[in-house]
């Protein structure tokens, strides 16, 4: 059993929420930090039964499971703090006594062509999605070196998107921040290996989370293989596989899961 920091889970049809269902099925303590106010300003809007209603549905499981509510603790925090992601590691250690995993999910879309960019858009984009995974990173591994007794073994499990792959000219914020955490998969896991924490990157491909408008969602489907958008379940599948104890050597990756996405086909 891990117990495991899951960041980003504010909407049930989010990968956050999937991840964390997922591993509170596979027998793991789960600890959750969401920031609700945040999606209630994009298109897709925050879930409309509010944070508390996604985290009964998270606890109660699915079909005939019994309650995951022990198994589960939640605190809300802006990533645009920087004091926010050290705050979110000692609630998670105060809710468990020691986590040993960090599935650093959250992310700030941020849509700006070049034309468009601010100073402003860009110093923020990077807060959320590089400083704060980062201070969180690093916060993580301060108390996993002085937890006692000593885990057996860590996990970092950062997210990053096709910016490696394909161009993203729409979205010049997004694509910057998402390429340094990509960068940092193998800096990150080197600066942690000797801890025996082990650090990789998932790259989900097109998921569909509620975000896309209808057009879009067609011409995405069309250049994938099996006429669809990946699902979070399956995003979670990936984040279950490297944290199982098989997935002890991988580290320094970046897992393309794109289900077979052919962005040259028009």
């Amino acid at each position: 059993m891990r117990t495991v920091l899951v960041t980003g889970v504010s909407r049930s049809n989010g990968i956050g929420f999937a991840i964390a269902r997922r591993l509170l099925a596979d027998g793991h303590r789960v600890f959750v930090q969401s920031w609700s106010p945040y999606d209630a300003t994009e298109p897709w809007g925050a879930d409309p039964r509010g944070i508390d209603g996604v985290l009964d549905e998270l606890a109660r499981g699915e079909g005939d499971t019994p309650s995951y509510a022990d198994a589960l603790g939640h605190l809300e925090a802006d990533f645009a703090d920087p004091a926010a992601p050290d705050r979110v590691i000692r609630a998670a250690v105060a809710r468990f006594g020691s986590i040993d995993t960090v599935i650093a999910n959250h992310a700030r879309s941020s849509v700006a062509t070049l034309d468009e960019v601010s100073a402003t858009e860009l110093d923020l984009t990077w807060a959320v999605n590089v400083r704060a995974t980062l201070l969180l990173v690093q916060a993580f591994a301060r108390q996993y070196r002085d937890a006692q007794p000593r885990p057996r073994s860590g996990r970092v499990v950062l997210f990053t998107s096709g910016q490696h792959l394909a161009p993203m000219a729409s979205e010049i914020p997004y694509a910057t921040t998402k390429g340094a955490l990509h960068q940092l998969t193998w800096t990150l896991s080197d600066a942690l290996i000797d801890d025996g924490i082990t650090v990789n990157t998932v790259n989900p491909g097109p998921t569909d989370t509620g975000w896309a408008h209808e057009a879009l969602t067609a011409s995405v489907a069309d250049q994938l293989p099996r006429g669809r958008w990946n699902s979070p379940d399956e995003a979670a599948a990936v984040v279950s596989l490297l944290l199982s104890e098989d997935a002890g050597t991988i580290t320094a990756n970046v897992v393309d899961a794109e289900g077979g996405f052919r962005r040259w086909q028009r």
